[in-house]
C-alpha cells in the first residue's frame, strides 16, 4: 500500500480497475457540472473497523488529483461497528469521488471482517499468544497486506480487554504491523523432509540458528509423541530454559500418534470433563476429540512432555484455528502457548463487500429508497 506507482501509471490503474459505468458517470459529471457528495461506507454485517489502508490510498489518490475531501470516521479503528452503521463519511468532488468507490470498497471490507474475525479468536483464547501465517493463504501481495493489517487491528483490539492478542507474524514485509522488523517462524516440512528425520531436521537448525528459539514440527512422519520428546532429549539445555516448543500441525486425515476415538474422548473426559458432556456439533466433535489438532491431541502432547520431565517446552498450535476451532479450545482448556493461524481470513467472501451509498448532492440530503438508515441523524 506504501508503494503506489507515480501519477499517471496511478490513473491508468484506476481507470483499468475501477467499473466503467462509475467511469462513464465521471465523464457525463464532468460535462455537466460537478456536485460536491457525501459518500456513506458501511458492511451488511458487524466488523471490526479498520480503515487505514482504504483512507492512505484515498488521502494519496486525493492529492495527486489535487481535489480535497472530508472524511468523518465514525468508527475508529479497531472499535466495532453493528450491521448496517455507517463506518465513515467522505464527503468531495462527485467527478473525482464517482471513479474510487470500487478500489475503495475493495480495501475496507475484507479488512474489517477479517479483523473482527481475529477479534474473536483472541478473545476466546486470551491468555494464548498468537501468530499470523495468513501469506501462503492470500491472493498476492495487496491481499497479504490487508489480511496482516486486520489481524494487527483485530488482536490490538482483544489486547485492549486483556488478551495477548497477535504477538507478529510469518514474514519480514507486514511484520511492522506488530511493531517488529522481521517476522518470526523455524521450519517448514520441507526442511524435514531434506534432513530424512524430524531430530535431524532440529540439529541442522540449531547449528545454523544457535542463538534462535527452537520450534520443531513434529507430524511428518506421524510420531508427533516419540519425535518431540527425541528433540527434547537431544536439546535438555534448551528444553529446561522454556527456549524449545513443539509444533502440532497433524492434517485432518489421522489422529495423533497413539490417539484414537475412544482414547481422545478418554483425554478429555480427563482432563476437562465438562467439555465433552454438553451437546455438540459435528465440527464442535471434530476440534475436541477427532483427527487432526485436537483439543485432545493437544493435551496428550503435554502430558508426554510433563510425564518426561519435559514441563517447559511449549505448544504451538496450528491447523484451521479458526473462531469456532479457538472457541472449543478455550472450552477444552487446551494447553496451548501460540497458535499460529491465518484462519481469520474470512471463509464466506460475500460478506465481505462492503458498500458505499451517496447520501448528500450539495449539501442536500438525498439516498435511494431502503438505505434512509445511511442519513446523519436517522437511525
Amino acid at each position: 500500500m506504501d508503494n503506489l506507482p507515480p501519477a499517471p501509471a496511478l490513473e491508468a490503474d484506476i481507470a483499468a480497475r475501477t467499473d466503467v459505468y462509475f467511469k462513464r458517470t465521471k465523464a457525463i459529471v464532468q460535462r455537466f457540472g460537478d456536485a460536491r457528495v457525501t459518500y456513506a461506507i458501511f458492511l451488511r454485517r458487524p466488523v471490526v473497523s479498520a480503515p487505514r489502508l482504504m483512507l492512505d490510498w484515498l488521502n494519496t489518490v486525493a492529492a495527486e488529483r489535487g481535489s480535497a475531501i472530508e472524511v468523518e470516521l465514525m468508527h475508529k479503528e479497531g472499535t466495532w461497528v453493528g450491521a448496517g452503521d455507517p463506518i465513515l463519511y467522505v464527503t468531495g468532488s462527485f467527478a473525482h469521488l464517482t471513479d474510487l468507490e470500487t478500489l475503495l470498497l475493495q480495501k475496507l471490507g475484507s479488512a474489517c471482517v477479517a479483523a473482527h474475525n481475529a477479534y474473536q479468536m483472541c478473545l476466546e483464547l486470551p491468555h494464548i499468544a498468537f501468530l499470523a501465517m495468513e501469506a501462503r493463504h492470500c491472493a498476492g501481495a495487496e491481499m497479504q497486506e490487508l489480511m496482516a493489517y486486520a489481524a494487527s487491528v483485530g488482536g490490538n483490539a482483544a489486547k485492549e480487554e486483556g488478551a495477548q492478542g497477535f504477538i507478529g507474524n510469518a514474514n519480514d514485509a507486514t511484520a511492522h504491523y506488530y511493531g517488529a522488523n522481521k517476522g518470526g517462524g523455524t521450519m517448514p516440512h520441507a526442511l524435514i523432509g531434506y534432513a530424512g528425520s524430524t531430530l535431524r531436521a532440529a540439529e541442522m537448525f540449531h547449528e545454523t540458528f544457535p542463538d534462535e528459539n527452537l520450534t520443531v514440527l513434529t507430524d511428518y512422519f506421524g510420531q508427533e509423541v516419540t519425535d518431540g520428546l527425541a528433540v527434547c532429549r537431544r536439546f535438555p539445555e534448551l528444553a529446561a530454559a522454556g527456549r524449545m516448543a513443539v509444533r502440532l500441525d497433524t492434517h485432518g486425515g489421522r489422529f495423533l500418534e497413539g490417539l484414537d476415538p475412544a482414547s481422545s474422548y478418554a483425554v478429555i473426559e480427563r482432563h476437562t470433563p465438562g467439555a465433552i458432556r454438553r451437546y455438540r456439533s459435528e465440527s464442535e466433535l471434530r476440534h475436541l476429540v477427532g483427527t487432526g489438532v485436537s483439543a485432545a491431541a493437544i493435551w496428550r502432547m503435554r502430558d508426554a512432555l510433563d510425564e518426561a520431565g519435559f514441563d517447559k517446552v511449549r505448544i504451538v498450535a496450528s491447523s484451521g484455528f479458526g473462531v469456532s476451532k479457538c472457541r472449543v479450545m478455550a472450552e477444552a482448556r487446551a494447553p496451548i502457548d501460540v497458535i499460529g493461524t491465518g484462519s481469520f481470513i474470512p471463509d464466506s467472501w460475500g460478506e465481505t463487500y462492503a458498500t458505499a451509498d451517496i447520501v448528500a448532492y450539495d449539501g442536500v440530503p438525498r439516498v435511494k429508497v431502503g438505505r434512509e438508515f445511511l442519513l446523519r441523524g436517522k437511525s
